[in-house]
């Protein structure tokens, strides 16, 4: 087993932890220092000296990228066993390192995850950010998990290629991780470990603002994606009535064009994978997705403008803010 650790600008947590996890395992550690520069060459020279493997990026990449680094050195070195990622700052105990890669072991083709519980006292950005993160991932893939942002995570040594694959260089690299398991035949498997915050969790590089926008931006794709179409479908929609006087002609008119715009961007932009999806899987299954919503759509306007005697503009609004989630979850679990 290899435990892998990225690290940027570490104090002595980090060898604390090397020394710890010497006195109870002979796993390699393998510990990647994302340019921390000249400053913190002494602790990774320390490091090596303990028996790890230090490679170095000159400049600070970001975690996703310490952490591709770390999966294809382990790919070009021939690893037989499964790897086990920390982080640097001491928040995983040894005990807790050790568990996961028990999991490993025990789990093949499962993405491990070490899971805190967030009891106690919990910093508020870190216990609002996985709360926030939580619920986007659960509505996204229909499949709740306790801890999103863990960084204590095991893989199998047949994931490396998938590993290195994966979009993203920095904090939205894990999500991302999270986001494409299912689709690459990975299950996940949580497995409880202590939460520990040392000093408010002021050793932390994550960004909330810049961070939180990479770690979300699958999801603000889609909210761009489906805004502009909810523009169309809303000025269509008002045309085709004020033409017609019929609603059912109007939704349905409305719906069909908007749709292809939708599906031509969340195709080409949203959920993408490096490549368009071939047309003729995706196609077929968004419109039979936009068959369902449609007849939601019109079922709930009937109800909320011609039953409960809503406005036409206020029926439209509350509908399409009750389908919006639904509507990303299917596309990304069925469509895409």
């Amino acid at each position: 087993m290899t435990i892998l650790i990225p690290s940027y600008e570490p104090d002595e947590r980090l060898l604390g932890l090397i020394h710890q996890l010497k006195a109870v395992s002979d796993s390699t550690i393998l510990v990647v220092d994302d340019g921390s520069g000249d400053a913190y060459s002494e602790i990774f020279d320390s490091a090596r000296e303990a028996g790890c493997t230090v490679l170095t990026h000159r400049h600070n990449l970001g975690k996703g990228r310490a952490l591709k680094t770390g999966f294809a050195y382990l790919q070009q070195k021939g690893a037989t066993e499964g790897v086990v990622c920390a982080d640097s700052d001491g928040q995983h105990l040894p005990k807790d390192i050790m568990r996961i890669a028990h999991a490993v072991n025990e789990h093949h083709d499962h993405v491990v995850l070490g899971s805190r519980h967030f009891t106690g006292k919990v910093p508020m950005r870190s216990r609002f950010g996985n709360s926030a993160t939580r619920m986007v991932y659960s509505y996204a893939t229909g499949t709740p998990i306790q801890d999103t942002q863990t960084g204590l995570r095991g893989y199998s040594v047949d994931m490396l290629d998938w590993l290195c694959r994966i979009p993203g260089e920095r904090f939205e690299y894990e999500m991302n991780m999270l986001l494409e398991a299912k689709a690459a035949g990975y299950s996940l498997i949580e497995v409880p470990i202590d939460t520990v915050y040392l000093d408010e969790n002021k050793s932390s590089h994550f960004r909330p603002l810049a961070d939180s926008a990479r770690v979300y931006f699958p999801f603000i794709k889609f909210c761009a994606s489906s805004g502009f179409s909810a523009i169309l479908d809303f000025v269509l929609l008002l045309l085709i009535q004020w033409v017609s006087a019929n609603l059912f002609i109007s939704v349905a008119g409305a719906r069909l064009c908007s749709s292809i715009f939708n599906y031509t961007m969340n195709r080409s932009f949203v959920f993408a994978k490096g490549k368009e999806v071939a047309i003729g899987k995706s196609l077929p299954r968004y419109f039979a997705l936009v068959i369902v919503i449609a007849l939601l759509n019109y079922g709930l306007m009937h109800l909320l403008h011609e039953r409960l005697g809503i406005p036409l503009i206020g029926s439209k609004l509350l509908t399409e803010a009750s389908l919006f989630l639904f509507s990303y979850w299917s596309q990304r679990k069925f469509v895409y």
